[in-house]
């Protein structure tokens, strides 16, 4: 019903940059908010950035400053703007949207496939 389909890894080099797309699509009735998780070899999945509908964002620490999360509401499409990227950012980038589908009461989670970026150093 609903998909993510990420877009714009790939491999850089340390302090370069990278701009992430994420775009949803299907039977959507709302979108709460959407986000940017990561995951690296042997860790958990954290939070990298978020952003609500009303345009409230959030970052994790090790990347305020450097990423930046911007949506375009029209075409369900969410953005993280990566700058002075650092090997530490190594990792699969996942969207996750907070949504409604057509016809639901509830809310729910929904995740993309995953884009991998590399920093070299």
């Amino acid at each position: 019903q609903v998909q993510l389909v990420e877009s714009g890894g790939g491999v850089v080099r340390s302090g370069g940059s990278l701009r992430l797309s994420c775009a949803a699509s299907g039977s959507i009735f709302n979108i709460n908010a959407m986000g940017w998780y990561r995951q690296a070899p042997g860790k958990e999945r954290e939070l990298v950035a978020g952003i609500t509908s009303g345009g409230r964002t959030n970052y994790a620490d090790s990347v305020k400053g450097r990423f930046t999360i911007s949506r375009d509401s029209a075409k369900n499409t969410v953005f993280l703007q990566m700058n002075s990227l650092k090997p530490e950012d190594t990792a699969v980038y996942y969207c996750h949207a907070d949504l409604y589908v057509m016809g639901s009461y509830s809310a729910m989670d929904y995740w993309g496939k995953g884009t991998l970026v590399t920093v070299s150093f």
